[in-house]
């Protein structure tokens, strides 16, 4: 209970400090409200889901913007955008949301199935790394939706905008994160047995004159192979390039090319064979981040505990 008390008097004095002028925060069904109208975009959707009419939908909304002060929301034609204040809103709404769910899930304490959704954020090449914990996680909770951002834009977690990231590189240093080691993982230049079939295997780093490459897209040079492959791949050896992992994995399947991957994807697959030595300035390192405010909840502790399960088996 204190936790969910801590998480408000926080979010209160964040407010304090903008200096928009609320004396007594007490309407939590009008943020809760507001909450669910910028999760859905529109007023109709919101009301269908909070089981309210239109009409009190827009008092709810009125009534709060009153208390603050200032717009929640900019109206057009397609529904509803957040104000800068609306973000601050739906930040706190939502982890009311999930603390007081959390909460309300533990007093009942009969409760063996976590319900609701749980959100995860992830580079799209480590996506395969949290599947087997996902699918083990969902066997457990049917009943609980898990969503993947797999986007190369990084989640803000204090927006709540994701409840578990798992990020590739330096550790994560926001102060407000909790973040653990997921080790590491590497890559190296496969060629698939279909590309082999037709141009045979390199013997080495020397031996690519006739090759064919599977390419990262120019941007993506914070890649940790991407020096090796501009010093060895010409512009003419380059037979596809894309900014996407899923388009280049499948590009190095069909034979088109030899290309990057993670080791990890190459192993869980059929017919790839690794074309050059292990190199440990390929690999990085991941990290599990998670918001200290919502650490502690039900299903965030449970997901993280099949992530952590599973990647021990591994």
């Amino acid at each position: 209970m204190l936790c969910i008390f801590d998480a408000l008097n926080a979010e209160k004095s964040a407010f304090d400090a903008r200096k928009i002028g609320i004396d007594d925060m007490d309407k939590w069904a009008e943020l809760r409200t507001a909450y669910q109208v910028a999760r859905l975009g529109t007023v109709s959707a919101a009301a269908e889901m909070l089981g309210f009419h239109r009409a009190t939908v827009n008092r709810h909304i009125d009534v709060l913007e009153a208390e603050l002060g200032a717009r929640i929301f900019i109206r057009h034609a397609r529904g509803y955008a957040l104000t800068e204040l609306g973000e601050d809103v739906l930040r706190v709404a939502q982890k009311t949301e999930e603390l007081t769910d959390d909460l309300a899930g533990r007093v009942k304490g009969a409760k063996t199935q976590i319900e609701g959704e749980i959100k995860l954020t992830i580079l799209a090449p480590f996506a395969g790394l949290l599947m087997s914990a996902i699918a083990d996680f969902r066997a457990q909770n049917p009943n609980c939706g898990v969503q993947i951002d797999a986007s190369e834009d990084l989640a803000r977690l204090e927006y709540g905008e994701a409840h578990i990231a798992l990020r590739a590189g330096s550790k994560p240093d926001h102060p407000d994160y909790v973040v653990s080691s997921f080790g590491r993982v590497g890559f190296n230049l496969y060629a698939h047995d279909t590309y082999i079939s037709r141009f045979g295997l390199p013997k080495n780093a020397s031996d690519l004159d006739g090759h064919q490459f599977v390419v990262p897209h120019a941007q993506a040079g914070r890649l940790p192979f991407w020096p090796w492959i501009e010093d060895h791949v010409r512009p003419d050896m380059i037979a596809l390039s894309s900014r996407h992992i899923g388009v280049n994995l499948a590009a190095i399947t069909a034979g088109i090319g030899m290309g990057f991957t993670g080791d990890h994807e190459a192993q869980a697959s059929d017919g790839f064979h690794r074309v050059l030595p292990p190199n440990k300035a390929w690999t990085v390192p991941l990290w599990l981040a998670t918001h200290v405010d919502l650490h502690r909840t039900e299903k965030v502790q449970a997901m993280l505990g099949f992530i952590k399960l599973g990647r021990e088996e591994d």
